[in-house]
């Protein structure tokens, strides 16, 4: 487990020069670092440097499914972007929202009596798995990097998810466990997205950053990230593709639809449906659109 975070640590180390001493904050990339890393956002940002997409974009990515997303993003080479294998509590409607960060590792004395001497430094209250939860605003999902830990590995009760859901309205997702699912259970609309349950506390590990690169399994997750689940798991999105993942989104549900008309008249074959389309096929297919009043159209070939 120690292996796991190995890499993020020592990233975090080597970015000393894109630390603000004027604003430090142990573990936490500055403004100007945060910028940097996500350069291809051109868009509106968060006070300190992390990609704000639009609410629209998020409202219209909830019917967004994984393999419409991949299509997009392999298309840009991102090809780790997604991660299965949860523990899901309260599915149902998807979960979406920009991603605030947090990785812990464990735990080691000296380093956390130092993380403890800055927290109170920086006038935090509370426990540090509390820390994150108080940085979130709504259309946020805090996604932790708990090395996989279950037992003595819970980021979260009923009472942190409480808070997590007030300030967010959305989730939580972990890669580690949470305690008490029952309570959670009774928050309603609160998705939850982890490794497993145990009832017992958080114990062994220690903070080591906030709105930093994470590891979630294969994902490099990184602060302002758009994640996206749906029944196959979780997506994560850059946020400069977020817009053409939405728009080539509608298109493909589209082509299903009119597609699967076609089939049900016999007008066309399985075959020619799954295959290239003829430009007859295109031609008819715009039209359909344009009756539908659907602004979208498809390129012919």
């Amino acid at each position: 487990m120690v292996r796991r975070n190995i890499l993020a640590v020592l990233f975090l180390l080597g970015l000393a020069g894109w630390v603000s001493m004027a604003h430090a904050q142990l573990g936490m990339l500055s403004k100007d670092g945060r910028i940097e890393l996500t350069r291809e956002w051109t868009g509106e940002r968060f006070e300190d440097g992390r990609p704000k997409v639009s609410d629209a974009l998020l409202e219209d990515l909830k019917t967004v499914d994984a393999e419409q997303a991949w299509e997009v993003l392999k298309d840009h080479g991102y090809n780790n972007q997604f991660e299965s294998g949860w523990h899901v509590i309260n599915p149902g409607e998807r979960l979406v929202g920009r991603v605030v960060t947090a990785v812990f590792v464990p735990l080691r004395p000296d380093v956390n009596a130092v993380i403890n001497e800055r927290g109170r430094q920086e006038h935090r209250v509370g426990p540090q798995n509390s820390w994150p939860i108080d940085l979130l605003q709504p259309n946020d999902v805090l996604v932790v990097d708990l090395f996989g830990k279950i037992k003595d590995g819970t980021f979260a009760g009923d009472n942190l998810a409480t808070s997590i859901f007030t300030k967010s309205h959305t989730g939580l997702i972990v890669d580690g466990a949470v305690r008490d699912e029952t309570g959670i259970l009774r928050i309603q609309g609160m998705r939850v997205f982890a490794r497993g349950v145990d009832p017992s506390v958080l114990r062994d590990a220690m903070l080591m950053g906030i709105n930093v690169p994470i590891r979630i399994g294969r994902v490099t997750v990184m602060p302002g990230d758009v994640v996206l689940s749906d029944p196959e798991g979780l997506t994560f999105i850059p946020p400069s593709l977020v817009q053409e993942v939405v728009e080539k989104s509608q298109l493909t549900r589209l082509r299903d639809e009119w597609g699967h008309l076609m089939l049900r008249e016999g007008k066309y074959t399985p075959g020619e449906i799954d295959g290239k389309w003829s430009s007859e096929m295109i031609d008819q297919f715009n039209h359909w659109l344009a009756h539908k009043g659907s602004k979208i159209r498809m390129n012919v070939h």
